[in-house]
């Protein structure tokens, strides 16, 4: 039985291809339909990592908790993603994504029905969003395997933007859903007072039972490779055959060659890990302090809070898809000066949120909107740089790579650093951190300029 269940695991065996005439109608169905799957399956992670950002102004409230002990639980998540992300990625690329993606969504819907148990104790909350961050580390690199598989090397910049808007959307719906619930849970109570110990189990309970019930879809709909289902690779059906700096590019590499030859001795994959760092101190540092920054700073009402969180999610969406056009439009696939160009906005954009006063919250919202626009376009497009710097078979490794820095420092910094930072000094001192973040990752985007995925191992 175990050896049936790992079997699962492994990347799926080629079958016998399809009759020519049959190919391009069922490549063109199974291609959007891998896109659909991974694009719904990662929108849902965020219902089930987001909910703790809207959970915060309530620990802090009604559980006594400082923002330094809410930072270090969301620090959990941070640390064990990045390491999640960068060591399962490697897993992950030489696995099946159908099984794999499906079972870290579920793992982290069912640390999320348990969660709101252990309100109030920071050991027992630290340890379940460690776990959760963990499952969570499983839902980015078997997309990075799946798009790269089932979508060519000159299509890469414009759908990966289009991808990456499931962090917008699942991130972005968290918002609404909670408003709803709560709502739904009053209306149920009868009209009874709801009680701080209900409200804070409803924002964890409904996006958890719908993160479990997506990950049964994603067993039923998704799929590995082309070859699984028949069909010739992605290279020879679309006649895209880069220069992959592998001798087969549809050999599945050893743990090794993925590690040392393709990520750790690969020199521009290095500059853009470590400017992830920064990346990650601005996008977590103004988006997962917004409900306590703008309910305790600017006088704004919870439920507004979590409109002004969606908006600042939603904005990323023409954001993203902005920056991956225009990265292969009028840059030939360099990913740098498009990232660069954003940061220098998003710097403007982070000093009016911060000197905008308590009460406009027309301001802010334009604010958060422009910093939501912006920030996800350089996110999206190092992950891009990745994929770009990595054969197809470590994809998942290279990009984990960069989500390992981003995550076990950049948002670590944003939640614990930030955290402390705001107790000692204010919120003034917490904006001086982000604006030096925007300033730093400027810089290293400059440095890598020209990169282009032609300069593997260079």
């Amino acid at each position: 039985m175990l050896k049936k269940l790992i079997a699962l695991y492994k990347p799926a065996p080629f079958i016998e291809p399809l009759p020519a005439e049959k190919v391009p109608q069922a490549y063109r169905r199974l291609r959007w339909r891998m896109m659909l799957g991974v694009f719904s399956g990662y929108a849902f992670f965020y219902f089930v990592r987001n909910s703790f950002s809207l959970a915060k102004p309530y620990l802090i409230k009604d559980y006594g908790m400082s923002k330094g002990d809410v930072g270090l639980i969301a620090t959990a998540l941070a640390v064990s993603y990045g390491l999640s992300k960068f060591l399962m990625g490697n897993v992950s690329d030489r696995s099946n994504p159908r099984y794999f993606m499906a079972t870290g969504l579920l793992l982290s819907g069912l640390v999320n029905l348990v969660f709101p148990s252990f309100a109030g104790s920071v050991l027992m909350m630290f340890v379940l969003w460690f776990v959760n961050g963990w499952a969570q580390g499983m839902g980015w690199p078997p997309c990075a395997r799946t798009l790269t598989h089932w979508f060519s090397d000159h299509e890469r910049g414009t759908v990966f933007a289009a991808w990456n808007l499931a962090h917008n959307v699942g991130g972005g719906l968290v918002g609404p859903i909670v408003n709803g619930s709560l709502a739904l849970a009053a209306v149920l109570a009868a009209g009874a007072a709801l009680g701080a110990g209900a409200t804070f189990h409803m924002i964890f309970y409904v996006p958890a039972l719908l993160a479990i019930a997506m990950a049964v879809l994603l067993l039923a709909f998704l799929r590995d490779t082309p070859q699984s289902c028949g069909l010739p690779s992605i290279e020879d059906y679309k006649n895209d055959h880069p220069d992959t700096g592998v001798d087969d590019p549809e050999r599945e590499l050893s743990a090794k060659e993925i590690f040392v030859t393709y990520v750790l001795k690969n020199k521009p994959l290095w500059i853009i890990a470590v400017a992830n760092i920064f990346i990650y101190v601005v996008r977590y540092g103004v988006l997962n302090w917004a409900p306590t920054y703008l309910t305790s700073m600017k006088a704004c009402p919870p439920d507004m809070s979590r409109w002004l969180f969606f908006l600042y999610e939603a904005a990323g969406i023409p954001g993203t898809l902005l920056a991956g056009w225009a990265s292969d439009k009028y840059f030939g696939g360099r990913r740098s000066p498009v990232s660069f160009i954003f940061m220098s906005v998003v710097t403007a954009a982070v000093w009016v949120y911060w000197k905008n006063p308590a009460g406009n919250f027309l301001t802010d919202a334009m604010a958060l909107f422009a910093i939501g626009f912006l920030i996800y376009g350089p996110v999206m497009l190092i992950g891009v740089s990745a994929v770009d710097l990595a054969p197809k078979k470590a994809a998942g490794t290279a990009a984990g790579f960069t989500g390992f820095f981003g995550y076990v420092f950049g948002a670590v910094i944003a939640e614990l650093g930030l955290g402390r930072i705001v107790d000692r000094w204010g919120w003034d001192g917490g904006f001086m951190l982000i604006l030096a973040a925007c300033v730093i990752s400027m810089v290293l985007f400059a440095l890598t300029w020209n990169v282009h995925h032609k300069d593997r191992n260079k």
